[in-house]
């Protein structure tokens, strides 16, 4: 199966109500750093100055993280979210040029909400 299609099988699997309880219940497990990217890449994709190819490419990433179904079991302790990640990770070199101050600091206020700790760098 190409890049390409296994993008869009993800992209078409994505919904905004399975990424919120998805993320809501697994943010600690998942991490900060994990969580945050994932934040980037939702409030990214609300924006309409960003390209349908890169909206793609991010519903994709999304749509392979909220799946419960992928190279690694998400279920198995320290590795289950490494394959997440590195998707995460290929989408993000792809989509950076589209991820805005703006968006990245909807992510920390989000983060804060969560994490209860201030994320600022």
């Amino acid at each position: 199966m190409s890049k390409f299609r296994m993008t869009i099988n993800y992209a078409l699997a994505y919904t905004d109500a399975s990424f919120w309880e998805k993320l809501k219940r697994w943010a600690s497990t998942l991490g900060k750093e994990l969580t945050e990217k994932t934040l980037w890449f939702y409030y990214t994709a609300q924006d309409p100055n960003v390209p349908a190819k890169a909206k793609a490419i991010i519903y994709g990433a999304l749509g392979y993280l909220i799946m419960p179904i992928d190279l690694i079991p998400d279920t198995l302790p320290a590795l289950g979210y490494s394959d997440d990640m590195s998707v995460l990770l290929a989408a993000l070199a792809q989509v950076a040029l589209y991820i805005t101050p703006e968006t990245q600091e909807k992510a920390r206020q989000r983060l804060h909400c969560w994490f209860g700790e201030e994320n600022r760098a």
